[in-house]
């Protein structure tokens, strides 16, 4: 599932081609997780903004050509899901869902499982929008997030801490891979629940999640199966992965052998030498 690195990446790519584009069409293929909200020719003629990240998604202001605010379109990649800019001219494929032509090129989305969406929305605090990023936790990187605010998080939570991490709901933007790369860093079990980490813990797992994140930012983040960026180009950080991935291979630190457990139906990827309880 493209993660908050992901995301991220594919927002720089697309402000910077398309921030002032005006809308000229819009090709909607088959549904996708949530509809569009409104008809696809009521866009034309809209002009892009400069596009935000709240999570996972992805929003896009939109104004009219004198300037007035036209509310946005929120993005989500689902399970599966890209955008691209294709080559001028290039046909939709199969598990092309959404062409967003504009006067300086076409934004697509693409995904097989079709668990992502486009939805339009007057503003970011009126529904629909308001309701999909009403439940979602603190960025990572906002300095309002704080150790103490991370651990007085964790305190009100008996899951165990990875299980949280993925939540979204105390901090977004830690998946799969990043959640286990974190942890592995900070030097904490991922079963280890939530309420038990002490406020130290708590500033260490902060500091690695950030770490993290930010190395999977400067590399374009991760490809392990088809995620590429609106330009085309893959992830590099899951090459540079200390645990994830590697089980029966030597711990980095230790040298014990990674393990490897199913948690909530995801593989955790762990050494339980170098991560106590």
């Amino acid at each position: 599932m493209p993660e908050l690195p992901e995301v991220e990446v594919t927002r720089r790519g697309i402000d910077g081609a398309l921030r002032g584009a005006c809308i000229v069409r819009v090709r909607a293929g088959k549904p996708l997780r949530w509809p569009l909200g409104m008809r696809p020719a009521a866009l034309q003629g809209l002009v892009i903004g400069a596009l935000a990240r709240r999570g996972k998604y992805l929003w896009m202001p939109l104004t009219h050509g004198d300037g007035r605010a036209a509310g946005g379109l929120l993005w989500h990649l689902g399970m599966s899901g890209s955008l691209s800019l294709p080559a001028p001219g290039a046909p939709a494929g199969r598990h092309d869902h959404f062409d967003l032509v504009t006067d300086r090129g076409t934004l697509r989305l693409t995904d097989p499982r079709r668990f992502g969406a486009v939805v339009y929305s007057r503003r970011l605090d009126a529904a629909p929008a308001a309701r999909l990023l009403g439940k979602l936790g603190a960025e990572p990187f906002d300095p309002a997030l704080t150790p103490a605010g991370l651990h007085a998080a964790l305190q009100r939570r008996r899951a165990p801490v990875k299980a949280v991490l993925l939540a979204g709901d105390v901090v977004v933007g830690a998946g799969n891979i990043y959640a286990c790369e974190a942890l592995f860093a900070a030097g904490i079990h991922p079963a280890l629940r939530a309420d038990r980490i002490s406020r130290p813990r708590a500033a260490r797992l902060l500091a690695a999640l950030r770490a993290t994140l930010q190395r999977a930012l400067e590399v374009g983040g991760s490809t392990l199966r088809d995620y590429s960026d609106a330009h085309g180009v893959a992830g590099a950080f899951q090459s540079e992965a200390a645990v994830y991935g590697r089980e029966g291979q030597p711990c980095p630190r230790c040298a014990a052998p990674i393990r490897r457990r199913v948690m909530g139906q995801r593989s955790t990827y762990y050494c339980a030498h170098c991560q106590k309880r």
